[in-house]
């Protein structure tokens, strides 16, 4: 067989140069008309981005100390509101607290428990979806039949129940969050497994004599977690809110320590004189849980490998 030439094979290795920019060329701008027929998916994106990095750089952002008010300055309406102070740009609470301060620190509250609960829900439901989905008759009826005892509790209830046995904490909040919604991702991956284990790479790595812990560990797991992802994006959203109802009734979050739950449960009695008192925060989790439910939304599309193609 003759051999290529020195100048022969540097022309070769210039056309496969070429040819690869040509094929990551159209790579690229498929990824970025994705990206641009999602528009909504990256503008929730952007605010997601928008209030973690205020609740994590709160101390810097916020212009008052969230827990420190005068009551000379108590009640005051926003700033573009008749006898409003630019110097409390949303107003103030019955003790003179800043409300925009507050708000700031209260999206730490907020976005720790619903990351926390997910954790811990994650943490509990995955590894018994899993040993559900792949062991034998057994261990799947057993953990399969907890899971619909406990789905037949009320969520609401159960964290009541819960809370007023243990008193209200934060740290109670998040656990009773985690360890209620553990049977969601039980479910979803026991149903995954059960599908992904009969699929021929899998029994062909069965075949092979592989262990059952390599097979779940490096053939099974990391294809449920898109599905993980995405159904992590829409209980996050759960928790915030569910955070919020159990702080608004006094459960969750204790004073004084800003929280958009405690927030509202402590504008109450303003309701129809004071409106702002519990406009901004409602309207905090409302943009917060829109935005995270959005943004689940358009990861769910763009893990979807139908829809990959399609694009």
């Amino acid at each position: 067989m003759a051999q290529a030439t020195p100048i022969e094979a540097r022309v070769t290795a210039a056309d496969v140069d070429v040819a690869g920019v040509r094929r990551g060329a159209p790579t690229l701008q498929k990824t970025l008309r994705r990206l641009g027929k999602m528009r909504v998916g990256v503008a929730s994106g952007v605010i997601m981005i928008a209030i973690v990095l205020v609740a994590l750089f709160a101390p810097l952002v916020a212009p008052h100390d969230p827990y420190e008010g005068e009551l000379v300055n108590r009640l005051l309406p926003p700033a573009w509101m008749p006898g409003g102070n630019w110097t409390y740009l949303l107003g103030t609470d019955q003790i003179g607290r800043d409300t925009l301060s507050r708000l700031i620190y209260g999206a730490q509250v907020s976005l720790a428990a619903g990351f926390l609960a997910m954790v811990i829900s994650v943490v509990i439901g995955v590894p018994l979806g899993v040993l559900a989905g792949y062991s034998g008759k057994a261990a799947d009826t057993i953990i399969s039949t907890i899971i619909n005892i406990m789905l037949t509790f009320p969520f609401v209830l159960l964290a009541l129940t819960v809370i007023s046995v243990l008193g209200p904490s934060f740290s109670n909040v998040i656990l009773v969050l985690g360890i209620a919604s553990w049977t969601v991702y039980g479910r979803v991956i026991r149903a995954e497994v059960r599908k992904l284990k009969e699929l021929d790479y899998v029994l062909a790595a069965r075949t092979l004599g592989m262990s059952s812990f390599r097979i779940v560990a490096f053939h099974i797991l990391p294809n449920t977690i898109n599905s993980v992802v995405v159904l992590s994006t829409v209980q996050i959203a759960r928790f915030i809110i569910a955070e919020a109802f159990l702080s608004f009734l006094g459960l969750g979050v204790q004073a004084p320590t800003a929280s958009w739950g405690s927030m509202l449960g402590d504008s109450r009695q303003f309701m129809y004189d004071r409106w702002w008192l519990p406009t901004f925060p409602g309207l905090a989790i409302f943009v917060t849980t829109l935005a995270i439910n959005l943004f689940g939304d358009s990861i769910r599309d763009w893990l979807d490998p139908y829809a990959r193609n399609v694009s």
